[in-house]
């Protein structure tokens, strides 16, 4: 569903990311680990046509989108949940949800048995949300919007752990549809692992390492090698 070609850019004359190539079939869960600083944010950007591709391919089901707008990517079946999660503050969650919408089954009575918290606050503005619920709504209107492919950056960066196992409970309810390609950033390693079925680990802006998320989990010394886990 995804596939990427030896894509390099970055911000700028700035190169991050160098030469990264690699494919994400439809229904599987890629994560993708690391120090930080190391490119995993810079290249779901350089995905979204929101950082620079200075060479390099990307396709979404077949269809090249080397060249294409931020819009016309979205438009292609790229759902993006951003690190920032850059929700609409002055609108409420409903009205942040039908800015996104287009015709699929990701619904939005769908979307709040996913989040019910962010049924009981439909009305609310999005700045009226806590860190966590914020943090849903941008995942609730990626999926509105009717991806082919959700790249998700660091969606528990600074939650408390109850709101981060209720999210990740929503996560796995959506990855274990097996109807999306999902590509998840995050630096929870122990959390991402149980979640995704492969694992690629980067470093200064290239793929070091691929593997099975189960290889990983059960090589705790061999991760401490490849991102200097405590």
């Amino acid at each position: 569903m995804l596939e990427i070609v030896g894509l390099t850019g970055g911000w700028g004359p700035t190169i991050v990311v160098e030469d990264v190539s690699l494919s994400v079939a439809a229904g599987e869960t890629l994560a993708i680990i690391g120090r930080n600083g190391v490119g995993k944010s810079t290249l779901l950007e350089i995905l979204t046509g929101r950082a620079r591709r200075a060479s390099g391919a990307v396709r979404v089901a077949g269809v090249g989108l080397s060249s294409a707008r931020t819009f016309e990517r979205s438009a292609a079946g790229i759902g993006y949940v951003p690190q920032e999660r850059e929700v609409f503050p002055s609108l409420t969650v409903r009205e942040n949800l039908r800015v996104a919408r287009r015709p699929g089954p990701w619904t939005e009575e769908r979307l709040f048995h996913l989040f019910p918290s962010l049924a009981n606050r439909a009305k609310n503005l999005a700045w009226q949300l806590s860190g966590g619920e914020q943090q849903m709504l941008s995942i609730a209107r990626a999926l509105h919007g009717d991806p082919r492919v959700l790249l998700m950056d660091e969606p528990t960066e600074g939650l408390a752990p109850v709101v981060v196992e209720r999210l990740m409970d929503a996560v796995r309810a959506i990855t274990a549809e097996k109807s999306l390609a999902v590509v998840i950033v995050e630096q929870r390693v122990d959390i991402v692992l149980e979640i995704a079925g492969r694992c690629v680990v980067m470093d200064r802006g290239r793929i070091v390492h691929e593997a099975s998320a189960s290889a990983l989990r059960d090589e705790p010394s061999r991760l401490v090698e490849l991102i200097g886990l405590d």
